[in-house]
């Protein structure tokens, strides 16, 4: 048996990775290039759309607002458009650019991929300072592994051996990097290293689209760096371009010197011996060893690639991709096993990890259990929410409930791993957020120094675009129900991450509001029309927002508080401020520094998402418009909505992940307004 895998090994496998090695190509490299590789592009054929239709003049819409609209960050992502002819768009520039020249490759870069994919639904365009797609399906959140274009150089380097080593230390360095800082919504990492023995740089850049969280950031770039072997390892300068991520390496520096930082290799690396000429004698000698040496190295090649293709597939078995993750009902029944076994954890395991759920692992108390902290045996650290066993759902809408939430893979959502049922027993398990929440930090009198204006707008634009994803951008239009400061927790890089699904409610794309009877959620936050009369929408997630935002730039809590000899609400204080042009009242005196303007912007937002009619409140593509632009006019917003006087809220936490909310039970019916809090 064994020898039967060797000869298989030697002539058949040998042979096509020999035939790889000389003349590698990849079946995905199908990407078309100008002469220079200024640009690269690729039409899908997933689909056409005609001339002059709707899906057309959506698609003008999307790009030509990119242009014109492109945030600081340099990453862009909107959709335009209802059903099927629903586009949705990413821009990515280089993280080293700024907005001028930014804005003007992406504006270049529309003109080129509408000329070039003149009608198909999806296509992708990569150019030297930027990257921009589309494509009829969702693509934000995700990351896509095809297509994949090398573009290696026609120079060779001196020392491959040298090089390689260098350049595998520099990409390695970059790429934990970029997957672990968020340098104010830019994914990326710029440096440089020497490569012993000679006088060759290396200089390399690395970068992920800013939707796709750190775990699938690092894979995506280990994935470019694992084809520079097949497509470019003895050329001294090469790209690797995917959607969600890419990388560059050159000589000479292609980058602006802000960005560069010299990468240390001097552990890992170690000056190469220089290879002496044999004499001419020796030579037939030495091509024989050659060849031995050729042979079995290639043989043990193939063998560990076969080794690892068996792990990756049974890897692969146990992981399914964000893409492809669908309720039960839409898997046949060996996916639905299958997809149900890697997100189901065993219960001692994760008794274990919480000791128990011992109260010194406690991180909160909320109205559905308590939220416990906990690490793996592998050290990796969780979260565990212990729902109430009062609950009445069944274990089969209890798992289709956790596969669904498991779905929602967002950089500004806190991620479900997995879930576990045993008995009365029902955990959800989430990845731990180490900074605990934007209530934490803006309302407590020492963490308040960590959020200045630069820190806040960014936790603005990062629930936006969070709330975006959960209302247009995901399989289902997800509300809420339960937005709040508290619910808001803040990653290492104050990225912020919205928590706490346990009162949303799914509704399908084409559904645009609910009813129901039992009203749940905190005081403050919640919109009037859900509150005394049970109706909610996208809309009442957009009131909770307004709320926070205020809150953001005004450093006081929703409720009632002393001003002078007065009590006061914090909703009709800005609105009486605004509406007297005494506006720098309503800003945090602690922000001295910052721009006074996007301040303003930010008050004039959370007006409008707090008004009392419903269809006055913008919506939350609405909102991202009004935060990426600097020209776009404003309405004008109407008085706040009172529905009852505020009591005081206590909703300090106390470590973290959740806090004790207050519920509110209102009797529908009688006098419209009656609101009874319970703990």
């Amino acid at each position: 048996m064994a020898s039967s895998i060797w000869l298989l090994l030697l002539f058949f496998i040998v042979p096509i990775v020999l035939d790889q090695l000389v003349a590698p190509t990849t079946a995905q490299d199908d990407a078309i290039c100008t002469g220079a590789a200024e640009f690269c592009w690729k039409c899908s054929d997933i689909g056409n759309y005609a001339n002059g239709s709707i899906y057309q003049q959506n698609l003008n819409t999307l790009l030509s607002n990119f242009s014109s609209n492109l945030p600081d960050s340099g990453f862009y992502n909107s959709s335009f458009g209802e059903d099927s002819n629903k586009v949705y768009a990413i821009a990515l520039c280089r993280g080293d650019l700024g907005p001028v020249r930014c804005g003007t490759c992406v504006s270049d870069s529309a003109e080129i991929i509408m000329r070039n994919c003149s009608q198909e639904k999806e296509a992708i365009l990569w150019s030297e300072d930027c990257m921009l797609r589309y494509s009829q399906r969702l693509i934000f959140g995700i990351e896509e592994e095809d297509p994949v274009k090398p573009l290696p150089s026609p120079n060779f380097v001196s020392n491959a051996e040298a090089f390689n080593l260098v350049l595998n230390t520099v990409l390695d360095n970059l790429t934990e990097r970029a997957a672990n800082l968020d340098n104010f919504g830019k994914i990326y990492a710029a440096g440089h290293a020497t490569v012993p023995g000679g006088n060759e740089m290396i200089y390399a850049l690395v970068q992920c689209t800013p939707d796709i969280d750190k775990g699938n950031c690092s894979a995506c770039l280990k994935k470019c760096i694992s084809a520079i072997p097949i497509c470019c390892g003895t050329k001294q300068e090469a790209r690797i371009l995917r959607p969600s991520c890419n990388l560059r390496y050159e000589a000479t520096q292609f980058y602006e010197s802000t960005a560069d930082t010299i990468v240390d290799v001097s552990a890992q690396v170690t000056p190469a011996t220089p290879t002496t000429v044999p004499a001419k004698q020796g030579q037939k000698s030495n091509t024989k060893k050659t060849i031995i040496i050729v042979v079995v190295a290639v043989v043990a090649f193939v063998t560990m690639l076969l080794g690892g293709i068996c792990i990756f597939l049974r890897f692969k078995q146990q992981r399914v991709k964000l893409g492809k993750r669908v309720p039960l009902e839409d898997h046949d029944s060996s996916q639905a096993v299958s997809f149900v076994e890697s997100l189901q954890y065993d219960f001692e395991i994760i008794r274990a990890a919480t000791d128990d759920f011992s109260d010194e692992n406690k991180l909160g108390q909320g109205g559905f259990g308590a939220v416990y902290k906990g690490m793996l045996l592998n050290g990796q650290y969780i979260a565990v929410k212990r729902l109430s066993k009062s609950s009445e759902q069944g274990d089969r809408e209890f798992k289709n409930e956790a596969m669904l939430l498991a779905q929602l893979q967002h950089r500004n959502l806190v991620r479900l791993l997995g879930f576990c049922l045993k008995g009365e027993e029902r955990l959800l398990i989430y990845e731990y957020i180490p900074n605990t929440s934007l209530n934490h930090f803006l309302f407590d009198p020492i963490n308040y120094g960590y959020l200045d204006w630069e820190t806040r707008y960014k936790i603005i634009g990062g629930i936006v675009r969070g709330l975006l994803y959960l209302h247009e951008d995901s399989r289902l239009r997800i509300i809420h129900r339960d937005l709040k400061p508290s619910n808001i927790l803040l990653g290492e890089d104050m990225n912020p991450k919205i928590a706490d699904f346990g009162m949303a409610r799914l509704f399908g794309m084409d559904q645009t509001q609910g009813d129901t009877k039992t009203i749940v959620g905190t005081y403050g936050y919640m919109a009037p029309e859900y509150a005394m009369h049970g109706r909610f929408s996208v809309k009442s997630d957009v009131f909770s927002f307004g709320v926070i935002v205020v809150e953001i730039v005004s450093g006081k809590k929703i409720g009632t508080f002393r001003n002078g000899e007065n009590e006061e609400d914090l909703l009709s204080y800005v609105w009486r401020n605004w509406r007297d042009d005494t506006i720098p009242n309503i800003i945090d005196p602690k922000l001295t520094t910052g721009s006074r303007n996007e301040m303003i912007k930010c008050i004039h937002i959370g007006l409008l998402c707090v008004q009392e009619n419903v269809n006055d409140r913008p919506t939350i593509a609405s909102v991202v418009s009004m935060l990426n632009s600097k020209s776009l006019t404003l309405s004008v917003p109407s008085k706040p909505a009172y529905y009852w006087q505020y009591n005081s809220i206590s909703d300090t936490e106390t470590s973290g992940t959740s806090e004790s909310s207050i519920y509110v039970t209102t009797t529908i019916g009688l006098n419209g307004n009656t609101c009874i809090a319970t703990k």
